[in-house]
């Protein structure tokens, strides 16, 4: 594994033009249940993902039992849509040592933490427990953005 970033549109522009040039990605691995049961959204982020790039969905807990067989071996990115699919992940002793952020949308449920990142109640107790347990979480939406401390922001 070599990046690991949450970013509520998983695939687009920005994700695949320059996180994917700057750490070398071969494989992207999307980590959301909802994601992986919704066939269309699927077919759409396979379609997204360039053609040089190996595309897997699934749910975390799936993800945790293929990992177990079949270890990472490529340069892969694993891209999440909230926290708290990270948060199952660690929780199950999978080691994520640094997580980018990048943009995590607003609604009526969110306040706004940085210009691109807004949190519920729950998202914030999460990503504090992730600091807490060692985890470094930067707000960065491109390689060529500052990166700010999560912890900062809470």
């Amino acid at each position: 594994m070599k990046f690991c970033r949450i970013d509520d549109r998983l695939i687009h522009g920005q994700v695949v033009t320059t996180w994917v040039n700057v750490h070398k990605i071969e494989q992207i691995i999307i980590l959301n249940a909802a994601v992986e049961q919704d066939k269309i959204q699927s077919n759409v982020l396979k379609m997204s993902a360039p053609s040089n790039i190996k595309l897997h969905i699934f749910a975390p807990e799936k993800f945790l039992e293929i990992i177990q067989k079949n270890p990472i071996t490529r340069n892969t990115m694993l891209l999440f849509a909230s926290p708290f699919d990270v948060e199952k992940l660690v929780d199950a002793g999978y080691s994520i040592p640094k997580l980018n952020v990048g943009g995590m949308r607003g609604n009526t449920d969110r306040s706004q933490v940085t210009r691109a990142v807004f949190l519920t109640p729950e998202e914030r107790k999460t990503f504090e427990k992730l600091i807490a347990g060692g985890m470094d979480v930067e707000i960065q939406m491109v390689p060529s953005d500052a990166a700010v401390k999560m912890r900062e922001v809470l």
